[in-house]
């Protein structure tokens, strides 16, 4: 296999650790959630935690390399109109994401609390749900418009 082929392999595996992981961790999450059970609730979230560390966060550096790299390799500007929009993308969904990463580890941290004292789960555990689901959204939208963006390099100017 090629230099090139290589680092395709590798930005698409990428992008399919960075949306999958997103939409496996958010639907066990929000699942956990709506269900109400305090204990699946803090193990859900010490899983939803890690996987972030394990998958998301190297995914998320893995991603600006090799493109950078790939750009490099095909000669393809940065001020290109798709390239610059797919990273204004990039930036809104890294703007969203850790806030999220902040509420998934206090949600993680309430829901463990909660658990282990046989208390409910306080209000401020249902702010950081609100939050945490209010900003999965437009990071959804972000990484589904850079996928789009990735494969068909419109021309936007």
């Amino acid at each position: 296999m090629d230099a090139y082929l290589t680092l395709r392999v590798l930005h698409i595996l990428g992008a399919m650790v960075l949306f999958g992981t997103g939409m496996g961790t958010a639907f066990a999450m929000w699942a956990a959630h709506l269900r109400g059970d305090v204990r699946a609730i803090a193990v859900v979230a010490r899983n939803v935690v890690l996987a972030d560390w394990l998958f998301t966060a190297p995914a998320v550096v893995v991603q600006p390399v090799t493109g950078a790299l790939l750009m490099a390799q095909r000669g393809i500007a940065w001020d290109e109109p798709w390239v610059l929009a797919a990273l204004a993308l990039y930036v809104l969904t890294g703007a969203c994401w850790l806030p999220v990463v902040w509420l998934q580890i206090r949600v993680r941290d309430l829901a463990v609390a909660a658990a282990e004292t046989g208390a409910p789960l306080p209000p401020l555990y249902h702010r950081h749900m609100r939050a945490w689901f209010i900003l999965g959204w437009p990071a959804f939208a972000a990484v589904l418009g850079i996928l789009v963006l990735m494969v068909a390099r419109p021309d936007l100017g």
